[in-house]
Protein backbone atom coordinates (compact mmCIF):
# COMPACT_ATOMS: atom_id res chain seq x y z
CA UNK A 1 0.00 0.00 0.00
CA UNK A 2 1.26 3.51 -0.83
CA UNK A 3 1.28 6.09 1.79
CA UNK A 4 0.11 9.61 1.73
CA UNK A 5 2.62 11.14 -0.04
CA UNK A 6 4.23 7.63 -1.63
CA UNK A 7 4.37 6.29 -5.10
CA UNK A 8 1.30 4.58 -6.80
CA UNK A 9 2.07 1.18 -7.93
CA UNK A 10 -0.25 -0.16 -11.60
CA UNK A 11 -2.91 -1.45 -9.79
CA UNK A 12 -3.13 0.92 -6.93
CA UNK A 13 -3.71 3.50 -10.06
CA UNK A 14 -5.83 1.04 -12.01
CA UNK A 15 -8.18 0.94 -8.72
CA UNK A 16 -7.94 4.31 -8.00
CA UNK A 17 -9.71 5.23 -11.71
CA UNK A 18 -12.24 2.46 -10.50
CA UNK A 19 -13.19 4.46 -7.92
CA UNK A 20 -13.14 7.80 -9.18
CA UNK A 21 -15.50 6.33 -12.26
CA UNK A 22 -17.70 5.38 -9.95
CA UNK A 23 -18.18 8.22 -7.87
CA UNK A 24 -18.41 10.61 -11.10
CA UNK A 25 -20.92 8.21 -12.10
CA UNK A 26 -22.47 8.26 -8.90
CA UNK A 27 -22.22 11.64 -8.60
CA UNK A 28 -23.54 12.84 -11.56
CA UNK A 29 -26.82 9.92 -11.56
CA UNK A 30 -27.23 10.70 -7.87
CA UNK A 31 -25.80 13.98 -6.18
CA UNK A 32 -23.24 11.37 -4.38
CA UNK A 33 -19.77 9.73 -4.89
CA UNK A 34 -17.67 11.13 -2.38
CA UNK A 35 -18.66 10.05 1.13
CA UNK A 36 -20.52 6.67 0.17
CA UNK A 37 -18.42 5.47 -3.03
CA UNK A 38 -14.52 7.02 -2.55
CA UNK A 39 -14.54 6.50 1.25
CA UNK A 40 -15.75 2.74 1.41
CA UNK A 41 -13.70 1.84 -1.47
CA UNK A 42 -10.29 3.49 -0.36
CA UNK A 43 -10.42 1.63 3.24
CA UNK A 44 -11.33 -1.66 1.16
CA UNK A 45 -9.22 -2.18 -1.68
CA UNK A 46 -6.50 0.14 -0.76
CA UNK A 47 -6.33 -0.21 3.13
CA UNK A 48 -6.34 3.32 3.78
CA UNK A 49 -7.62 4.74 7.56
CA UNK A 50 -10.64 5.75 7.72
CA UNK A 51 -9.00 9.38 8.11
CA UNK A 52 -6.93 9.44 5.08
CA UNK A 53 -9.30 8.13 3.26
CA UNK A 54 -12.47 10.37 4.70
CA UNK A 55 -9.58 13.65 3.53
CA UNK A 56 -8.93 12.20 0.14
CA UNK A 57 -12.37 11.78 -0.84
CA UNK A 58 -13.08 15.75 0.57
CA UNK A 59 -10.14 16.70 -1.84
CA UNK A 60 -11.41 14.54 -4.67
CA UNK A 61 -15.10 16.44 -3.89
CA UNK A 62 -14.23 19.38 -4.57
CA UNK A 63 -13.46 18.99 -8.63
CA UNK A 64 -16.43 16.57 -8.83
CA UNK A 65 -18.74 18.59 -7.32
CA UNK A 66 -17.88 21.51 -9.36
CA UNK A 67 -17.45 19.88 -12.75
CA UNK A 68 -20.83 17.96 -12.01
CA UNK A 69 -22.77 21.13 -10.70
CA UNK A 70 -21.31 22.73 -14.20
CA UNK A 71 -22.89 19.91 -16.31
CA UNK A 72 -25.87 19.78 -14.24
CA UNK A 73 -26.82 23.44 -14.39
CA UNK A 74 -25.29 24.38 -17.76
CA UNK A 75 -26.45 21.16 -19.89
CA UNK A 76 -29.80 20.40 -18.12
CA UNK A 77 -30.96 23.24 -16.03
CA UNK A 78 -30.76 21.58 -12.84
CA UNK A 79 -28.65 23.80 -10.24
CA UNK A 80 -30.74 26.38 -8.11
CA UNK A 81 -27.72 28.31 -7.64
CA UNK A 82 -28.75 30.31 -4.61
CA UNK A 83 -30.03 27.45 -2.79
CA UNK A 84 -26.52 25.92 -3.41
CA UNK A 85 -24.39 28.78 -2.33
CA UNK A 86 -26.73 29.27 0.90
CA UNK A 87 -25.67 24.89 1.68
CA UNK A 88 -22.52 26.04 1.54
CA UNK A 89 -22.25 27.83 4.78
CA UNK A 90 -23.64 25.81 7.14
CA UNK A 91 -21.92 22.78 5.08
CA UNK A 92 -18.67 24.62 5.58
CA UNK A 93 -19.24 24.92 9.66
CA UNK A 94 -20.11 21.28 9.58
CA UNK A 95 -17.20 20.46 8.40
CA UNK A 96 -15.01 22.06 10.56
CA UNK A 97 -16.81 20.25 12.92
CA UNK A 98 -17.29 16.70 11.66
CA UNK A 99 -13.21 17.14 10.86
CA UNK A 100 -12.34 18.18 15.11
CA UNK A 101 -15.02 15.19 16.11
CA UNK A 102 -13.19 12.81 13.91
CA UNK A 103 -10.06 13.60 14.92
CA UNK A 104 -10.65 12.83 18.64
CA UNK A 105 -12.72 9.66 18.26
CA UNK A 106 -11.08 6.08 17.54
CA UNK A 107 -11.07 5.44 13.96
CA UNK A 108 -12.92 2.00 14.40
CA UNK A 109 -16.08 4.52 15.78
CA UNK A 110 -15.79 6.11 12.93
CA UNK A 111 -16.54 3.39 10.27
CA UNK A 112 -18.90 2.21 12.94
CA UNK A 113 -21.09 5.60 12.77
CA UNK A 114 -20.46 5.63 9.07
CA UNK A 115 -21.87 2.50 8.39
CA UNK A 116 -24.40 3.11 10.66
CA UNK A 117 -25.48 6.55 8.17
CA UNK A 118 -25.28 4.45 5.31
CA UNK A 119 -28.04 1.36 6.41
CA UNK A 120 -30.41 4.61 7.85
CA UNK A 121 -30.21 5.97 4.73
CA UNK A 122 -30.31 2.78 2.33
CA UNK A 123 -33.63 2.04 4.49
CA UNK A 124 -35.13 5.39 4.01
CA UNK A 125 -34.91 4.84 0.61
CA UNK A 126 -35.99 1.72 0.34
CA UNK A 127 -39.37 2.70 2.63
CA UNK A 128 -39.84 5.73 0.09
Amino acid sequence: MSTATGSLSRDELLKLAVIGTLAGLFSGLFGVGGGTVIVPLLIFWLAYGERLATGTSLAAIILIGLFGALVQGGFYGNVHLVTGLLLTIPAVLGVVLGTAIQQRIPQRAVSYLFAALLVAIAIELILK
